[in-house]
């Protein structure tokens, strides 16, 4: 399981943009956001560049910290 950092959100419609975003990244499954950790683990079933993760999470207006 893997976990990123995410700054930026505050509520409960921002946990759920990141998790549908997240899910939608071929190769990621499993996907759990914390609003008050301010992150989120999910599973690489096959390997996902960070970078990619980081532009989809800065693309929904977040930021990975």
């Amino acid at each position: 399981m893997a976990t990123v950092k995410i700054n930026g959100m505050t509520c409960g419609h921002c946990v759920s943009a990141v998790t549908k975003a997240l899910t939608e990244i071929t190769g990621i499954s499993n996907v759990s956001v914390n609003l008050e950790k301010g992150e989120a683990t999910y599973n690489e079933d096959s390997p996902v560049a960070i970078e990619k993760i980081k532009g989809v999470i800065s693309g929904i207006g977040f930021e990975v910290g």
